[in-house]
């Protein structure tokens, strides 16, 4: 999985930045007197949660005025509660007043998925890890898997190339599952099979590869594919987890839950900026 480092963030707050500013700038800060004149803003957490994504607010402020001083008082990955002040940010007047929106998106953002990560993982057993998927925001899917670790879940393969992920269409799509697994084994990557039924499950037991993902079964079928696999496998479960039955799931003794709603329907963490008079 590519890494977060400050080329990347820097490319994708410029990206968000231009869709902000072109083509003619801040037509609305260019009106004010006193736009160059230092100020101090501060960034405040407006609910509890957990932050995620200040290097990519800091850096919107920093690319719109170099002469930004950015104070970070809380780490992302760390709970706060409302009225919490998150950061402190030390700049030109026009620098905040143009960067504000962009730099707290990527804020909200991050922190919201963060948030209800941490949510998912506080429900379940020690054992049971929560994952994300590949439900992501296009060009945003590294910022969305990095906020998921900063709540405490963790990442499923980042895109196609990293592991097989034999699901149904690829099923349906081949004659045999257990010749499919066998070719997929061959490859010597990380192998997971998708199983709906036991019929399925019966087909791939006792091939050597690594996960077996239960998808969309009750909890009663689910117990009873897992006393099939006796710890063979890694196991995970996938389809319509949510903060209600999560722990349920979690309870049958299931390795990994994966949930793409913590990606791609996390609520916006709320902040607010507030300029010094």
């Amino acid at each position: 999985m590519q890494k977060i480092n400050q080329i990347f963030i820097k490319s994708v707050v410029k990206k968000a930045l231009d869709e902000d500013l072109k083509p003619k700038g801040d037509i609305t800060t260019n009106l004010i007197s006193f736009k160059n004149k230092k100020t101090t803003a501060k960034i405040v957490a407006k609910q509890n949660g957990i932050i995620a994504g200040l290097n990519f607010c800091k850096a919107a402020f920093k690319l719109i005025g170099k002469e930004t001083v950015f104070i970070g008082k809380v780490k992302d990955g760390s709970k706060v509660k409302k009225n919490k002040v998150i950061a402190e940010i030390k700049a030109k007047t026009r620098t905040i007043l143009i960067a504000e929106r962009t730099a707290l998106n990527f804020l909200n953002h991050a922190s919201g998925i963060a948030s209800l990560t941490s949510q998912f993982v506080q429900k379940v057993n020690k054992k049971t890890k929560i994952c994300c998927t590949r439900k992501t925001t296009p060009n945003l899917r590294l910022l969305e898997k990095y906020a998921v670790k900063r709540g405490g879940g963790h990442n499923h393969r980042y895109n196609l190339s990293d592991e097989i992920l034999i699901k149904d269409n690829h099923i349906s799509a081949e004659e045999s599952l257990k010749n499919l697994v066998k070719k997929a084994i061959k490859t010597k990557k990380t192998v997971t099979v998708e199983i709906e039924n036991l019929k399925q499950l019966n087909q791939v037991i006792g091939l050597k590869f690594k996960r077996i993902l239960f998808d969309n079964m009750n909890i009663k079928q689910l117990r009873k594919c897992l006393k099939i696999c006796k710890n063979k496998y890694e196991t995970e479960y996938s389809g319509n987890a949510n903060l209600r039955n999560v722990k349920k799931i979690s309870n049958t003794g299931i390795d990994r839950i994966s949930i793409g709603a913590i990606t791609h329907s996390a609520k916006s963490f709320d902040v607010s900026l507030e300029l010094s008079s």
